[in-house]
C-alpha cells in the first residue's frame, strides 16, 4: 500500500488547509486510517482517524477545529482544518492499517506551517 499526501502549505493563523491523502496499491489489506502529525523536536501524535464503525476520533487539541472524511472512494481520506494556530505546525502524515491492528502503512508527509 502506497500513501501520498498532498495539501500542505504556510497560512497565517486563523487559516484553513485541507490535506488530501490518496492510498494506492493493495488497499484491500486495509480498512481504517487515520492523520498524524510530527513537530520539530516533539513526538508523533494522532490527529484524528476514522474507526472501525466509520465514526469519526480527534485528538482534543484539533476538535471543533478539523475534520477528518473519506471519498466515495474507500482508498482517499481527507483533513479539513480551520482556524489554524502555530501549535499546528507540524509534517501531517496520512497511515492507514488493518482495523485493531498497528499502523502499518504511512506516507511521506505534507508540511503545514502557521504563522502568527
Amino acid at each position: 500500500v502506497q500513501l501520498v499526501e498532498s495539501g500542505g502549505g504556510s497560512v497565517q493563523a486563523g487559516g484553513s488547509l485541507r490535506l488530501s491523502c490518496a492510498a494506492s496499491g493493495s488497499t484491500n489489506g486495509i480498512d481504517c486510517m487515520g492523520w498524524f502529525r510530527q513537530a520539530p523536536g516533539k513526538e508523533r501524535e494522532e490527529v484524528a482517524r476514522i474507526g472501525w464503525d466509520g465514526s469519526p476520533r480527534y485528538a482534543d487539541s484539533v476538535k471543533g477545529r478539523f475534520t477528518i472524511s473519506s471519498g466515495n472512494a474507500k482508498n482517499t481520506l481527507y483533513l479539513q482544518m480551520n482556524n489554524l494556530t502555530p501549535e499546528d505546525t507540524a509534517m501531517y502524515s496520512c497511515a492507514a492499517r488493518r482495523c485493531f491492528a498497528g499502523w502499518s502503512y504511512w506516507g511521506k508527509g505534507t508540511q503545514v506551517t502557521v504563522s502568527s
